[in-house]
């Protein structure tokens, strides 16, 4: 199996040992993205809104990095601190995708890395 690495500044760098993203036979698998702001590694200031717009602007850029866009994102994963935000990841997701939807879960969990209140991981498909 050849599995392509992608990388790009646009996105925070790993902050573990794993890609940004990996491509192989056509898909691409894009690892957990939290609101990091990828010139400072920093958690993005702000409410909630703020946070999961930023993981979408990290998972753009990945995906883009690899050739693709979000419209290309079959499954989404979703990881959230506090349940009371999922209306809000629906109000903001609506924001960066179109129908069809993609597949999604939508986890509660009771930490993240570095704080942060959201998670996203995705699988696109490139054509």
């Amino acid at each position: 199996m050849n599995k392509t690495p992608i990388q790009t500044p646009d996105a925070p760098t790993a902050i573990g040992t794993y890609s940004q993203a990996i491509h192989t036979n056509g898909t691409v698998y894009l690892s957990g993205q939290i609101p990091l702001v990828p010139e400072t590694m920093e958690l993005i200031s702000g409410d909630m809104r703020a946070q999961i717009h930023q993981v979408f602007k990290n998972l753009t850029a990945v995906a883009k990095a690899a050739g693709g866009t979000l419209d290309n994102v079959v499954k989404l994963g979703v990881f959230v601190t506090n349940m009371d935000d999922f209306p809000l990841v629906n109000e903001v997701m609506s924001e960066y995708f179109r129908k069809p939807y993609p597949a999604r879960a939508v986890v509660g969990v009771s930490t993240l890395p570095k704080g942060a209140c959201v998670e996203m991981d995705a699988i696109l498909v490139l054509e």
